[in-house]
């Protein structure tokens, strides 16, 4: 696609895959370039909860937590089309995959587990690997979740190496491919 070209996005497209993806960085950046709003679940459910997600998982538990996710992408979803991230856990619920494929498409940042260890590792900021072993934890993890994310409609290679302008290109011209998602106008 050449850069300058105007886009007209069609549906919600929703970042999905594990923890260090990029889901964040990409949908900020993807957003910017398509000129329309992006949305981090998990901050909407930060402000919403006042609380940070780790705060929300001591004091309320997953099932809470998961609970508050799925009303809050339901309400993303309902909006004007935008970018949406979410977090790592949110496509795992057959209920957040269906609502995601009925208004918007999931489009799954495929990241191999030694490029997400590497993002991961010095942030204290993922509760569910505040375990003995945080490596291991996050091998299992990825291994578990993985054929759950291999159900997004699309699919896009994160790259060792590549910026995040670099992966924001490969999924908008992804989207582009699909012109009930994105049109160039």
């Amino acid at each position: 696609m050449a850069e300058g070209q105007s886009y007209h996005l069609k549906r919600t497209v929703v970042l999905v895959g594990m923890m260090g993806s990029g889901k964040t960085a990409i949908g900020r950046a993807l957003a910017a370039a398509l000129d329309v709003p992006f949305v981090d679940s998990d901050a909407a459910i930060e402000e919403a909860a006042a609380s940070t997600i780790a705060e929300i998982f001591a004091r309320d538990g997953e099932a809470f937590f998961r609970k508050r996710e799925a009303e809050v992408l339901k309400r993303l979803l309902s909006g004007p089309p935008g970018i949406v991230s979410t977090g790592g856990g949110a496509f795992l619920a057959e209920e957040n995959r269906k609502a995601i494929a009925q208004m918007g498409v999931a489009v799954w940042l495929d990241a191999d587990l030694k490029i997400l260890w590497e993002r991961v590792r010095h942030k204290d900021t993922r509760p569910l690997l505040r375990t003995a072993d945080p490596q291991a934890t996050l091998a299992a993890i990825h291994a578990e979740r993985t054929p759950v994310y291999a159900l997004a409609g699309l699919k896009i290679d994160v790259k060792e190496n590549a910026s995040i302008d670099e992966t924001m290109r490969s999924v908008r011209d992804v989207l582009a491919s699909r012109p009930d998602i994105l049109e160039i106008t």
